[in-house]
């Protein structure tokens, strides 16, 4: 996967799930400097509505922040990778039924709300006090942080010096329920402020559309192609890129592409995306 990475024109990765990459900060410092690639993540999953679940998150948290800094600091990398925390998404039933067109009643209680918001900042202040890194939540459809103002109520009830956003436009315009491209441009502007790093994906009208129509489930949905590739969708990234490019904290984009078995070449797809990027000057 590296190979194709760097074949394909990539400089950076996230980690993958645990295991897929090597686990030893010298195995993977090679992997990385061999390649001249920056290890900028790690998606981190915690089951944060329950109490019962955060000491294990926050364990877990830290074995893989601690990979991330050493691998960092072997390479001498200019910006330190940051730890994507998430909730543990597609884990209740409601919220993953109805992915794309959540209601506020499917949501989070108030007690509720602040045992999630709770156990977010205990994670992130762990990994920077143990680690120095930084954390940023993933907002992510099927998870109990999807919506807009679901994101908006998460980060009032959580410590904007430990939690940053990673903002990623597929997920935001498909969790919008709406299929208005100026969704995006709103949600950039409405948590600028909190958005230390950003994932490219796309997100197709048509399939959204039929998805919430037919009530599909957030599974059915993805293997449909709602997240389709760069420039097939209703995200206008040339905007996305004038926002990005007038904020000189912004270094580095993730493309984020979803490439389940039976929908082509993982390569294939990436290459697309990279040349629709390059069109676009990135």
């Amino acid at each position: 996967m590296l190979d194709e990475l760097v074949e394909t024109g990539y400089t950076g990765t996230e980690l993958g799930d645990w295991g897929f990459m090597p686990t030893t900060p010298d195995a993977l410092s090679a992997e990385m400097k061999s390649r001249r690639l920056t290890m900028l993540g790690a998606f981190v999953p915690v089951f944060l509505k329950d109490r019962a679940g955060h000491a294990d998150g926050q364990a877990n948290a830290l074995k893989i922040a601690r990979l991330l800094a050493a691998t960092a600091e072997n390479n001498h990398q200019v910006q330190p990778p940051f730890l994507v925390l998430a909730d543990e998404n597609d884990s209740d039933p409601i919220r993953s039924e109805n992915a794309g067109r959540i209601r506020p009643d499917m949501g989070l209680s108030d007690a509720e709300w602040q045992i999630f918001a709770q156990g977010a900042d205990r994670v992130a202040r762990a990994v920077l006090d143990e680690t120095g890194l930084r954390t940023v939540f993933h907002h992510h459809c099927a998870g109990y942080v999807e919506t807009p103002d679901e994101i908006a109520r998460f980060l009032d009830l959580t410590d904007p010096d430990l939690l940053g956003l990673v903002f990623d436009t597929g997920h935001y315009l498909y969790g919008s329920g709406r299929n208005d491209p100026q969704i995006v441009q709103g949600g950039l502007e409405r948590f600028a402020d909190r958005i230390w790093y950003l994932h490219f994906k796309d997100c197709q009208p048509d399939i959204a559309a039929q998805a919430r129509t037919e009530h599909w489930d957030y599974l059915t949905a993805v293997g449909h192609g709602v997240f389709c590739e760069l420039g097939q969708g209703n995200v206008d990234f040339p905007a996305v890129l004038d926002w990005l490019r007038s904020r000189t904290d912004q270094r580095w984009v993730l493309v984020e592409q979803d490439v389940l078995p039976g929908m082509g070449a993982p390569k294939e797809s990436a290459e697309r995306n990279r040349a629709y990027l390059k069109s676009l000057g990135l």
